[in-house]
């Protein structure tokens, strides 16, 4: 993690140590976690820097998706009295970690391998936890070309996100959570490394006014194939995290995450923009009985809209 980003975080977190994944937690400030009465937070999903034009080959700017967040961070600094925080529900850039990998397979082996999902067909390599393909067509290494001129452009965002969001008024703590389009679709070792250097602990819990709030990242549920040990911490943690939210001692119980488990109906069929029926009838339940209150999820399918009840 860059030594400003490090900043940035603190300021706005209040972190203890940000990029700490050992224990994954997000200290707020004392006072939040012991304040009473009333107050509310400001929940948002999706700036993805880059996406308005990505299709657009003329235009590689970001500029209008700063100018909006910037514009929704200054609504948000006049309102009075302050929201305790503010939660961006993944997707912060359009880029992943995968195109900067991709990028350095293009400059090293002459666009020979590339990473899954992108171009080419199977070679049957495997190199730092990421399945290599080997490219056949002049369409490929065209396609290949675009995600490389595409790629410069990744860490410029970044940094444009870390930019923007140091106009959010200090007293309003920056909550990130992990989406897709920060570790893949296909989340790998690497993207998710990358997630924590930047942007610190892809999941952890913090309290505000005798409520409970866990941060988790949904990709682990939606395709942890690549990952499994990683899901598995995951998996272990949040067990922890629902028996202390069952224990009674807390107001409310709020789950943040980028992809929601379902876009209408508990019960709807498995689509890209929902989580497995599977792993979702488990996890619900589970929820329903450590008295979850809530799951926000307002990212991921750009609705911005509340979905039905479980139960």
């Amino acid at each position: 993690m860059t030594s400003e980003s490090v900043d940035m975080l603190r300021n706005l977190t209040g972190r203890e140590n940000v990029s700490s994944v050992t224990e994954p937690i997000l200290v707020l400030k004392k006072k939040m976690a012991e304040m009473e009465g009333a107050f509310y937070f400001i929940q948002g999903a999706d700036p993805q820097f880059g996406m308005i034009h990505f299709y657009d080959s003329s235009k590689n700017a970001w500029d209008e998706e700063m100018r909006l967040t910037s514009k929704a961070i200054q609504l948000i600094n006049n309102m009075k009295p302050k929201p305790k925080f503010f939660v961006v529900c993944g997707d912060l850039t359009r880029f992943s970690k995968e195109i900067a990998i991709l990028h350095q397979h293009w400059v090293t082996t002459n666009c020979k391998r590339v990473l899954p999902r992108m171009v080419g067909t199977l070679d049957g390599g495997y190199k730092n936890g990421c399945t290599l393909f080997r490219l056949s067509t002049e369409e490929e290494l065209s396609s290949l070309r675009m995600y490389c001129v595409r790629y410069r452009h990744r860490i410029a965002q970044e940094k444009d996100f870390i930019k923007v969001f140091k106009e959010l008024d200090e007293d309003i703590p920056l909550v990130c959570v992990c989406g897709n389009h920060e570790v893949n679709d296909e989340p790998i070792p690497s993207t998710i490394q990358n997630y924590r250097e930047k942007y610190g602990d892809d999941y952890f819990s913090f309290y505000c006014g005798g409520v409970m709030f866990i941060v988790l990242n949904s990709q682990y549920f939606k395709d942890p194939k690549m990952v499994k040990d990683l899901a598995k911490k995951h998996e272990k943690w949040l067990d922890k995290q629902l028996k202390e939210a069952k224990s009674g001692k807390y107001k409310h119980v709020v789950i943040f995450q980028h992809i929601p488990w379902f876009v209408r109906k508990a019960d709807e069929r498995d689509m890209p923009h929902n989580l497995y029926s599977g792993i979702r009838t488990t996890m619900l339940k589970k929820f329903h009985e450590a008295k979850v209150n809530a799951i926000c999820s307002c990212g991921h399918i750009h609705l911005g809209k509340c979905y039905d009840f479980y139960k």
